[in-house]
């Protein structure tokens, strides 16, 4: 599987560059509202054509591929007109997908991650399942302008026409998914996860969002089903130009972030920490406790956990600032300053939001000295541990609150540009009380998605996720918590939820 995964790694399609025609600025049309966000559908079907003839051409043997999965921008929906499924059923190898599909489409730009424009319709749904939480209690998350079943309501509501005309709703994963198979995919339950529409317990649609939502749309979505399931042969339009075997499998689509849970290859327990300009926390959970911050989605590769998902603004753009600020813009002085002060910080707290944060809903900057009293200034030493173990509070606090618990055998797996400062890690392993291991994950969705290709294969037999992927490159051992780093932190954790409040509570207008 090797080379031809490295294959897939090193081939993409640039829309902006390559496909000029869609005119499109960092693949999206930003619209004049400035919060309705798309991307023309057309254009991805040009883009698969592009990366396949690419892939062809650097000698890729597609007869060799056994099974094949792939990942799509969570949240994003695709609509297709009356009559695509018979197109999809009879596409003529001769012909590229986006000259065969140009015509089977009833909303030719399909709303993404990016769009905020659906405030009212969050509102109605939550006010249909009973408030915000009693809805993330069923679904995983509170109610965000950016998923899928709010989208939904709000072309139904503005664009009746076209809604009429869709036979059937896709998800950005299903979608990629139907286009090898030459038939609707289903969605699956951990990209499904990311909808408002699905009961993440049930693993089913949940009717009471469905009915808030949008009339025979459980018609229109399908039924889901495990991110595991094998969906059927890959079409013979793909057999024919391409040379797939007849007897290659698609195996279900999944959303990016269950993918990248699956290139990280996380275990029960563990947590990965993506430390990049925004700090991303992946987690593996047993007995969820969705919030109203932060998301759970169904486990992508065991159908009995979940998995959480929690995004912090503030993170590599904060720790450079204060580098700046009080280490002499040099990551060396950052190092020795976490390493010449002691764990706990002799009870200097901080709180560090220069952009208004995610989780939890903050801004501003506050000190707080070991009577908890707010002050206005730190030494730079005390500053910059203040702040990474306040980071690091922060992480643990809001992925406990999920329903993440540190077991025995937990393991932090950390990615990104600052998981290669030893020092900054060495603070996160001891916030945790858990070791910490790096991992190389640059490309982890697509990585995932070929390890899913392998596992939806095995899975059919019962192996499990692990045993697929146990030949794989281990992350490896940076670092261990010191011995006094529960004590100190199980407190400090107390300490740091109590005094978030009053954050909170200042930063509301």
């Amino acid at each position: 599987m090797d080379g031809y995964l490295n294959v897939v790694l090193q081939n993409n399609v640039e829309f902006d560059s390559e496909l000029p025609e869609f005119r499109t600025q960092g693949g999206v049309h930003i619209h004049a509202d400035r919060l309705t966000v798309t991307s023309p559908v057309l254009m991805w079907v040009k883009a698969l054509d592009l990366l396949l003839d690419k892939m062809k051409g650097v000698g890729l043997d597609f007869s060799r591929v056994r099974a094949l999965s792939g990942s799509g921008q969570q949240h994003g929906s695709v609509y297709w007109r009356e009559g695509a499924t018979e197109t999809l059923q009879q596409l003529h190898p001769d012909q590229n997908l986006h000259q065969l599909l140009q015509d089977s489409f009833s909303v030719s730009d399909s709303p993404v991650w990016m769009d905020s424009s659906s405030r009212q319709q969050c509102q109605d749904l939550q006010a249909a399942a009973g408030g915000a939480l009693t809805l993330a209690q069923i679904t995983g998350s509170r109610a965000y302008e950016r998923f899928t079943g709010n989208q939904i309501a709000k072309l139904r509501q503005t664009r009746a026409e076209e809604y009429r005309r869709t036979e059937r709703i896709s998800l950005v994963s299903s979608f990629a998914a139907s286009l090898f198979l030459g038939g609707y995919a289903s969605i699956d339950f951990s990209d499904g996860s990311g909808m408002n529409l699905l009961d993440i317990r049930a693993r089913s649609w949940s009717k009471i969002c469905l009915e808030a939502t949008a009339p025979d749309l459980e018609r229109l979505l399908g039924a889901p089903v495990p991110s595991t399931s094998v969906l059927g042969p890959v079409s013979s339009y793909f057999v024919h130009r391409y040379g797939f075997s007849e007897s290659c499998r698609v195996v279900a689509f999944t959303g990016d972030n269950p993918a990248s849970l699956a290139g990280m290859r996380l275990q029960q327990g563990d947590i990965a920490v993506s430390l990049g300009t925004s700090d991303t926390v992946f987690l593996w959970i047993q007995q969820p406790h969705p919030a109203l911050e932060g998301h759970v989605f169904c486990n992508p590769v065991d159908w009995e956990a979940f998995m959480a998902l929690l995004c912090f603004k503030n993170g590599s753009l904060m720790r450079e600032r204060i580098r700046n600020e009080c280490a002499g813009e040099s990551w060396e002085h950052f190092s020795a300053a976490l390493r010449d002060t002691p764990l706990g910080n002799e009870g200097n707290l901080g709180f560090y939001f220069d952009t208004i944060e995610i989780t939890p809903a903050a801004v501003g900057v506050h000190r707080f000295d070991p009577e908890d009293n707010k002050v206005s200034s730190l030494s730079p030493q005390v500053e910059v541990r203040a702040l990474v173990e306040g980071q690091f509070l922060s992480r643990r606090l809001h992925a406990e609150r999920l329903g993440y618990s540190i077991i025995p055998g937990t393991r932090v797996l950390a990615t990104g540009g600052a998981s290669s400062n030893k020092d900054i890690l060495q603070v996160l392993s001891d916030v945790f009380n858990a070791p910490v291991y790096t991992i190389d994950v640059s490309n982890s969705a697509c990585l995932g998605s070929a390890y899913r290709a392998l596992h939806g294969l095995a899975a059919e037999s019962g192996a499990s996720f692990s045993d697929v992927v146990k030949k794989a490159p281990e992350p490896q051992l940076v670092t261990t918590p010191h011995p006094a780093a529960q004590e100190v932190y199980d407190r400090m954790l107390k300490r740091y939820a109590r005094l978030e409040e009053s954050v909170l509570q200042e930063s509301r207008p």
